[in-house]
């Protein structure tokens, strides 16, 4: 099943279990404060987020770290749209093209901890850690503020950003979650690195109160955070629980107070299995459905034989069933997703509008094999794929069904399972010998799924992709401010990618989030902002 977009828009905000959203009933609520807030997490291998993508090491960050600027939530909020508010910045102005001004709060200060021990956050701050972020070794995400020539402090509440060009989407990455949450130099000098669990230390709405390896974190309610009364609840809960089964249990017993999957749903199979049983357990739960941004896919070196090759490539992505993979993994409710994913509404092309390019998303295996015996290979060839499984049942059925349907067209293809520290640290990064399956960082801009994952050099450009005309458009649409004329470019590199095929990329979901309706003031979205969506929300319990 493949929605389009009138359709993906109008699934936003879908009530399931009998559960109605009614925004205007949490707002005429008094808020209360106290009280814990459990949620299922993941053990994260170090606390330096500016080392990694990966949500295991992000997402504790969002409740312990601020911004310059972030994404409203609540509510009131749509999931997929992303407006920007002030976090750290109480306001910020664009003298010209390549000059932004950031005016700060007065009188925010570091959570009361040492080494930084309460001390006010100034300009300094901010200028600190974009050059750590710029410089500091083994960042996947410095390209994401490569534009950047230099930040001042021009006074003690005041940051300005010097661009080396224009840049569109300066202010999308200040406000991403996963890129600068803004970090003290204290903490720095005195771990030399922000790894360990001591130095998880911030402006956020909660401070780290515990870390108990592969057991969970316990985050505790922030009394000197910048927003007055924020935040309501006093404790969260963020337990580790690796087993599927052990989490569904516990989820029906009452143990989690958000879906145990990212980011804070329940998977479609999963779903089905339980929501009888919850209607009777759990009956006050809150349900809302919408589009994934979790771009899953396969990565191939490209840059060399047999992928270097676009016939290959074409004959892999023909290889996919990925209807098939939509019926058999989430129930016959799916999207087919172009270089940009399905849950970007806004700026994801829909493959009815891809023009010839729409041939390569179908199910072919006859003109994949074709295609192979034109490029050379005949009886096809052998592969690897590497993988690891995130611990979703979900991913590793799916990477069964490639070496299913790969094998089809005469691709014989190993599983090279990795576990996920050492996945990550090789084939991630684009350290692999053959193909890589799983899922991408879900960014909440389309300038991440295209400039990092294929600009030459990036770190996250797994396919080693070196191409000409994708290197062009990508500088081109990060210049533009018109955004409809930016969406066009947009659109047409996703119709020259769905031609090339550099990357694979498979079906996603439509996200069923459940939330217990003890909390109020809560609304789901996308993307790893745990922290921000449950900053203003309070328990009624």
């Amino acid at each position: 099943m493949t929605l389009s977009r009138r359709d993906l828009l109008a699934l936003s905000g879908i009530a399931l279990a009998g559960a109605t959203l009614k925004p205007s009933a949490a707002r005429a609520q008094s808020p209360r404060r106290g009280g814990t807030l459990t949620i299922r997490g993941w053990d994260p291998p170090m606390f330096d987020h500016m080392l990694q993508t990966a949500y295991r090491v992000q997402i504790p960050i969002t409740f312990t770290h601020s911004r310059l600027v972030k994404h409203k939530a609540g509510p009131t909020v749509a999931p997929a749209t992303f407006a920007i508010e002030g976090d750290l910045a109480e306001s910020w102005s664009q003298p010209n093209e390549t000059t932004y001004v950031f005016k700060l709060r007065r009188g925010v200060r570091w959570h009361g901890k040492p080494p930084v021990n309460g001390r006010e956050l100034t300009a300094e701050d901010v200028r600190y850690t974009v050059e750590r972020f710029l410089t500091v070794k083994g960042n996947p995400m410095a390209y994401m503020l490569s534009s950047v020539d230099r930040v001042e402090a021009v006074d003690r509440y005041t940051v300005k950003f010097v661009m080396k060009e224009p840049f569109s989407w300066l202010l999308d990455v200040l406000a991403n979650p996963m890129a600068v949450a803004i970090v003290a130099r204290e903490c720095v000098e005195k771990f030399g690195d922000l790894k360990k669990a001591e130095a998880v230390v911030g402006t956020g709405p909660w401070m780290l109160d515990g870390y108990r390896p592969n057991v969970g974190l316990t985050f505790v309610r922030n009394p000197s955070y910048f927003v007055p009364a924020l935040p309501y609840i006093d404790r969260i809960e963020y337990l580790v629980d690796e087993d599927n089964a052990s989490r569904m249990a516990a989820f029906l017993a009452g143990k989690y107070d958000l879906g145990w999957e990212f980011p804070g749903s329940i998977n479609r199979t999963d779903w089905v299995q339980i929501k009888d049983t919850l209607k009777q357990k759990r009956p006050n739960l809150r349900t809302a459905e919408f589009p994934s941004n979790v771009e899953t896919h396969i990565s191939m070196r490209s840059d060399q034989p047999p992928f270097k090759d676009v016939r290959v490539r074409q004959a892999v992505s023909l290889a996919i069933d990925r209807q098939g993979m939509i019926d058999s993994s989430f129930e016959g409710v799916g999207n087919f997703n172009p270089a940009v994913p399905a849950g970007l509404v806004d700026w994801a092309l829909p493959i009815n509008q891809m023009g010839d390019s729409a041939r390569y998303f179908r199910h072919d295996p006859a003109e994949a094999r074709r295609l192979l015996a034109a490029a050379g290979y005949p009886n096809g060839f052998a592969a690897s794929l590497c993988f690891t499984t995130y611990g979703s049942t979900l991913l590793s059925d799916n990477a069964q069904l490639i070496l299913r349907d790969l094998k089809t067209v005469g691709i014989n293809t190993k599983l090279d399972q990795r576990e996920y520290g050492a996945f990550i640290a090789s084939c991630y990064f684009g350290k692999f010998d053959s193909m890589t399956f799983g899922p991408q960082t879900p960014f909440l801009d389309p300038d991440n799924f295209l400039y990092g994952m294929h600009y030459p050099g990036e770190a996250k450009n797994q396919s080693h992709v070196d191409d000409p005309v994708v290197t062009d458009m990508l500088i081109r649409q990060r210049r533009i401010f018109d955004v409809a004329k930016r969406r066009e470019v947009i659109h047409d590199l996703q119709r020259y990618l769905a031609k090339q095929q550099y990357y694979v990329q498979l079906p996603s979901s439509l996200y069923i989030a459940v939330w217990d309706g003890a909390l109020k003031n809560y609304g789901p979205n996308l993307g790893y902002d745990y922290g921000g969506r449950l900053m203003a929300a309070w328990l009624d319990r």
